[in-house]
């Protein structure tokens, strides 16, 4: 993993993607932090605070986060949470 030595410009674009929606998960006592960008283009987020425990966050993760990030990053092959199970 080296998201910030040879993906840095990956990094800032899905940085700046997920302060676009931080808004709203920190208004429903959440957050969202960058644990590793893969070499295979796979994000690998952990969802802090209420976002970790709510029922709605694999919802949440698809709906929100990842669609923002796949938006503006579009070379983005996946988007994961290391603390929600996903179907």
């Amino acid at each position: 993993m080296s998201t910030t030595t040879e993906k840095p410009g990956i990094l800032q674009r899905v940085e700046e993607a997920l302060e676009s929606i931080r808004p709203f998960l920190i208004t429903d006592g959440g957050n969202v932090r960058i644990v590793e960008i893969t070499d295979d283009m796979i994000v690998n987020l952990e969802l802090l605070g209420a976002c970790g425990t709510c029922p709605m966050s694999a919802m949440t993760l698809k709906a929100g986060v990842e669609e923002s990030i796949r938006k503006a990053v579009p070379e983005i092959r996946g988007v994961y949470a290391i603390n929600v199970q996903q179907n």
